[in-house]
């Protein structure tokens, strides 16, 4: 096949235990997932969602650059799952058979953007699909892991805690976020689902130490640079 310009390179992510890489085709997130006040009610209705570019996907290495256009440089720490079987309208009850594994990622978000977004009824474009906007670990395949219905998710900040849920208490679970993308869009082979985060998203500033992990699947260890 023969192109104009030169195609851009594939993303992909590493893959525990493994040299074969996970390719990585679009990336889903989930609104509100957990509970962010004791009192909050039980959801009546899915969460919204919206997607970043896989180019926004970091494997995560050392550095997380602080992007241009903010002073509100917010972190969310959030299972992944990495779909490896195409599907549209899913069941629920089979819907983690197209589950091929599972990351540690970070929903990084230019907080003030996406506020004045809120305000003016705007898209989430400029607050969430910017470069390096999604940090992610190596994907941990399902049959070595397992599908996680239990496991601490913790976010730290220089050592001091500033997150902590368990993915037991996700609000809705993978298995219904895949059935409910899946309602939308065709899912494909090498999307990932950025599952939704815990209270206590927060900002950060140059020179901060953040350290995310799930318990079983992995964690992630960066420096906030630029």
């Amino acid at each position: 096949m023969d192109f104009v310009l030169p195609p851009p390179p594939p993303r992909s992510l590493p893959v525990m235990g493994r040299t074969a890489r996970f390719p990585i085709a679009r990336v889903f997130c989930i609104g509100r997932n957990y509970r962010w006040r004791d009192d909050e009610p039980a959801p009546q209705e899915m969460p919204a969602w919206f997607m970043k570019p896989a180019t926004a996907v970091d494997s995560a290495g050392e550095a997380l650059p602080y992007p241009p256009g903010t002073e509100d440089f917010c972190h969310e720490v959030e299972l992944v799952a990495a779909i490896g079987r195409a599907g549209r309208d899913i069941d629920p009850a089979r819907a983690l058979e197209h589950v091929w594994g599972y990351a540690v990622g970070l929903d990084m978000t230019r907080r003030d953007l996406q506020q004045q977004a809120k305000r003016v009824g705007g898209p989430w474009e400029p607050a969430k699909a910017f470069d390096h906007a999604a940090p992610c670990s190596a994907v941990v395949p399902a049959e070595v892991c397992g599908h996680p219905q239990s496991g601490t998710i913790r976010l730290t900040v220089n050592h001091a805690e500033r997150q902590r849920a368990d993915v037991s208490e996700l609000l809705w679970p993978v298995q219904e976020l895949v059935a409910m993308l899946s309602r939308s869009v065709a899912l494909m082979p090498g999307d990932l689902i950025f599952t939704g985060t815990p209270a206590g998203v927060g900002p950060l500033q140059r020179g901060d130490q953040v350290h995310a992990s799930v318990a079983g699947i992995g964690d992630i260890a960066l420096t906030v640079t630029g």
